[in-house]
């Protein structure tokens, strides 16, 4: 099969467009013919080298992925051949306290498509078949595999970790990303009133039409005009990925008992924090990791609905993927920046 591959860390140009072996399925295991693929900030990170998490190489990154099943293990039986699939990007054991409790993200094995092992970069990505998901409504696949990471993400975040409740205010950090672009729609869909940042008037213009009731340029002293937007009081939860450049202002942007969540450091892991103001306001800063799968079978449902819908910044084939790399590190790109393969 064709694939985009690394065999060293380095820039985008250490992808490159290469032959790879199909992959063999075992019985409980799917093989997916992929047709889409969404970047994530996670393939920028691993192809750069992450510490404490080798690859082996060649390696092919990937962790949001859509297809048809190809071939299906004699143990499967949720899915049928040329059935429309997406995948949850999460794998775990499925067997240990955590999985049977339905918090498979806190497996001691959780492991990401494109992570430690091989991803949808590639015409052929084999599955464990509890990750393979039928395709929901009249999605095309480019919009089926800009869904999974970034909403589970951001439902997970929002829901399970900052206990967001209906006419709450929420400040969504970033929301040109894929997932604070999933995150203004979630928090929007729940009756939240949603404050929304980017980098850029044209970002700001986007996040509006997603639904943010207010958007801010997240450059400089923000929390003063979230202050402002909230009559002096603050936000009730902060929506973070972005790290050391937002991170004290996000702080700061938060209500008396408010929740500031975050999944990433984009900028950086460093933040510093005001020890007495955080006791004295009595907030809580919260981390948060992917999500549970049943998690993103609600967020499919709403997808069905109609409440939620994919962002897609750009489309390319999979052989521009180090184009595409390109696109998602100099911040250009509104929504997700997904890889097809006819």
């Amino acid at each position: 099969m064709k694939a985009v591959v690394f065999t060293e860390h380095g820039g985008p140009e250490v992808l490159r467009y290469a032959d790879m072996p199909e992959p063999v399925i075992g019985t409980n295991e799917v093989l997916v013919r992929v047709r889409a693929c969404a970047l994530n900030h996670l393939d920028l990170w691993i192809r750069n080298g992450l510490p404490n998490r080798p690859v082996n190489f060649p390696h092919i990154l990937g962790s949001d992925i859509s297809g048809e099943v190809a071939k299906i293990g004699e143990g499967v039986r949720n899915v049928r051949t040329g059935e429309k699939v997406l995948l949850a990007p999460g794998i775990s054991c499925g067997v240990c306290p955590q999985c049977i409790a339905g918090r498979d993200n806190f497996c001691k094995d959780y492991t990401i498509f494109g992570s430690t092992v091989h991803g949808g970069y590639a015409e052929f990505v084999k599955s464990p078949a509890a990750n393979v998901i039928p395709i929901p409504g009249n999605l095309s696949f480019e919009e089926a595999a800009a869904i999974p990471l970034v909403f589970l993400t951001a439902w997970h975040m929002l829901f399970y970790r900052a206990r967001l409740q209906p006419a709450e205010d929420v400040l969504v950090i970033a929301a040109g990303s894929g997932v604070g672009s999933a995150a203004v729609q979630i928090a929007k869909a729940t009756g939240a009133r949603v404050i929304a940042t980017a980098g850029s008037e044209p970002k700001l213009r986007k996040a509006k039409e997603l639904g943010a009731d207010d958007v801010l340029l997240h450059q400089g002293e923000f929390a003063r005009e979230v202050k402002k937007l909230t009559g002096g009081r603050g936000v009730d939860v902060v929506f973070e990925h972005v790290g050391q450049a937002t991170w004290e202002q996000s702080v700061y942007s938060l209500a008396a008992g408010g929740r500031l969540v975050t999944c990433g450091a984009t900028t950086g892991r460093e933040g510093n924090i005001n020890i007495g103001y955080l006791f004295a306001r009595q907030l809580s800063i919260l981390g948060s990791f992917m999500g549970h799968k049943s998690e993103l079978f609600a967020v499919l449902e709403l997808f069905k609905r109609g409440l939620l819908r994919p962002v897609i910044d750009i489309a390319m084939p999979l052989e521009r993927a180090a184009d595409a790399h390109r696109r998602l590190e100099n911040r250009e790109q509104f929504g997700k920046v997904v890889l097809t393969i006819p």
